[in-house]
């Protein structure tokens, strides 16, 4: 529970700094560039997803042709 609260108020102290930092000019364009690059990684992040699931969805396609043509062969 001690844990969790020091989470919370590192939250609440992250929030709190980072609105400061955002007041001033520099501060918004720093703020602008994290956030960039953040969803420049998020979306890297489901590119990889999306290519991973089509390469296992191709296998598993193979995979199901080879036991079709497998047991074809044995019928």
């Amino acid at each position: 529970m001690k844990n969790a609260v020091w989470l919370v108020v590192g939250i609440a102290i992250g929030f709190f700094a980072a609105h400061q930092v955002e007041r001033s000019p520099e501060g918004r364009r720093f703020m602008d560039d994290v956030d960039a690059k953040a969803r420049e990684f998020g979306d890297a992040v489901i590119d990889g997803y999306r290519q991973r699931e089509a390469e296992l969805r191709a296998a598993v396609a193979e995979a199901e042709a080879t036991i079709a043509d497998l047991q074809d062969r044995r019928s």
